[in-house]
């Protein structure tokens, strides 16, 4: 069974971790970021073409315009 801990010593616990945190700078900020996006367009690009392909092998087999 877990101890209940009163709020004072809860809050001097967040605080503690808090302070062990090691923030990211601006430039990794921005520099992740940056590559989120090119990620993701990587990704919507290479997820279109399989589309476009797919596409084109169902209307090949079903004949369709």
């Amino acid at each position: 069974m877990a101890t209940k801990t009163n709020p004072i010593q809860f809050i001097q616990q967040v605080r503690a971790e808090v302070a062990k945190v090691v923030w990211p700078t601006r430039r990794e900020v921005v520099l992740t970021t940056i590559m989120v996006f090119i990620m993701a367009a990587l990704a919507a690009t290479f997820f279109s073409l399989v589309d476009i392909v797919i596409n084109f092998g169902l209307h090949q087999i079903i004949g369709a315009n």
